[in-house]
């Protein structure tokens, strides 16, 4: 009998050890499951702030390398905005454009440097929320990209060495027989066939290479819009800006200059109305500064 009573006991002890431990797993259980879900909580808040964070930002793509529409300076003088990623500063035309819009969207303006070649590209895959770079909107890019109303228009002209015999041309046909070449992946490289006997070289990257070329011979002149010209020619005083009497023939697209934007971006309503809120005149007025302003260097 006694027996007996200590085989209960301890049948019955064992039970209640057994529904203690049963119920700390059930505890810690409850704990860690409740720990998983703060943290979940947690690392959802964050996520939305930095989503918040990045929603708050007009991230611009330019080359910095198309003086008097943007450049590259190592300081923020003439309102030169901080280039992400880099030490170094953008400014310029397009820059002073960015900037309006950006204010207008309530956006933090970001400048995100970008070759000319990769802009169209960054562009669609979200890299970039806008390119405001001295684009023209020709019917070729706007069978991959859209664009807002224009925000400049411009003439083209030829860029040649101060002395040649090209410096007091008035035509296009008078660059018969001469070495002329255009940016790569521009209009500018195609009216090149308008001149007659031309000698059309290979279309380079960036306009600093052109100015370099025609300084040094290798090219007698390069294509560009007017603005350009007389960057080019305001800064360096061995470059001459040719302007015609008979010049290229081109669309209103070809000479125009308007923010690319995604194809059925919701940005684009928005910006030209920011855009129809800047006068003609003082459009010209941020030109004229941005020729003053552009670094001798280029």
């Amino acid at each position: 009998m006694k027996k007996g009573l200590v085989m209960l006991i301890v049948t019955v002890m064992s039970l209640m050890l057994l529904a203690a431990s049963c119920g700390k797993k059930d505890d810690g259980d409850k704990t860690a499951k409740d720990n998983k879900s703060t943290g979940n909580q947690e690392q959802a808040n964050d996520d939305k702030e930095k989503k918040d964070s990045g929603d708050n930002t007009f991230k611009v793509g330019l080359e910095a390398a198309y003086p008097p529409f943007n450049w590259t300076q190592l300081d923020s003088s003439n309102g030169a905005v901080p280039i992400s990623g880099g030490a170094e500063y953008a400014g310029g035309y397009d820059v002073e454009i960015a900037k309006k819009i950006a204010d207008g969207l309530g956006k933090e303006l970001v400048i995100v440097k970008t070759e000319w070649t990769g802009l169209i590209p960054a562009l669609q895959s979200g890299k970039i929320d806008a390119i405001i770079a001295g684009m023209s909107p020709t019917a070729e890019r706007k069978e991959s990209i859209d664009f807002s109303d224009i925000y400049y228009k411009s003439d083209l002209v030829m860029v040649v060495k101060k002395g040649s015999p090209y410096e007091n041309a008035t035509s296009i046909q008078d660059f018969n027989g001469a070495k002329i070449t255009a940016q790569l992946n521009t209009f500018h490289y195609t009216v090149i066939d308008q001149i007659e006997g031309v000698v059309k070289e290979t279309a380079m990257d960036d306009f600093s290479a052109m100015r370099v070329a025609v300084e040094a011979g290798s090219i007698d002149g390069y294509i560009s819009e007017r603005p350009e010209g007389v960057s080019a020619s305001s800064a360096n005083e061995n470059l001459v800006m040719v302007e015609f009497e008979d010049g290229f023939v081109t669309s209103e697209d070809d000479t125009a200059i308007a923010v690319g934007l995604r194809k059925g971006s919701d940005l684009t309503a928005k910006i030209n109305e920011i855009l129809a809120g800047v006068s003609a005149e003082e459009r010209v007025s941020l030109m004229d500064a941005a020729i003053m302003n552009q670094p001798a260097a280029e």
